[in-house]
């Protein structure tokens, strides 16, 4: 299994980083990995979404898939988890924790079977963990922006 992790600290309390996490509808104004995304953040609910294709090397590359719900405690945690049978199964998560200058937010993802098996770790760090962070950096963009207003 590859793991993704990254980690960045929103100055914001928890509750408004889990308002635009929560918000699906809105993510195609945000999120430069999870392009789409419809429903609600509800534990259990299958969630159509579009994501980027870290693994192609056709630019654009996207991937369209329902996951569902597995983590979902307002101001704490958000996953979602996707699978094909034998050839992926992938956990996406937020945990959101309370510190001094705002929110730290953990962000990653577990990837497992038989596609994510051919990814060596130079990959990961080259293609998977980059867009990670952009998540992390957008997510603190849209916060700010929504405080401001």
């Amino acid at each position: 299994m590859h793991q993704i992790r990254t980690q960045a600290v929103i100055a914001a309390p928890p509750q408004a980083v889990w308002a635009v996490l929560a918000d699906f509808a809105s993510y195609r104004a945000w999120n430069p990995l999870n392009l789409e995304a419809h429903g609600q953040a509800v534990l259990g609910a299958k969630i159509p979404m579009v994501f980027r294709n870290l693994a192609s090397a056709k630019p654009g590359a996207k991937i369209s898939q329902t996951v569902t719900l597995v983590a979902c405690e307002p101001g704490k945690a958000l996953a979602w988890a996707g699978h094909v049978p034998l050839l992926f199964r992938g956990r996406h998560h937020f945990t959101l924790e309370a510190v001094p200058a705002g929110t730290r937010v953990l962000h990653g993802e577990d990837l497992a079977g038989l596609i994510p098996l051919t990814f060596s770790q130079a990959q990961i760090a080259r293609d998977f963990r980059p867009a990670y962070e952009a998540v992390n950096v957008a997510l603190a963009a849209r916060v700010a922006a929504l405080a401001a207003c």
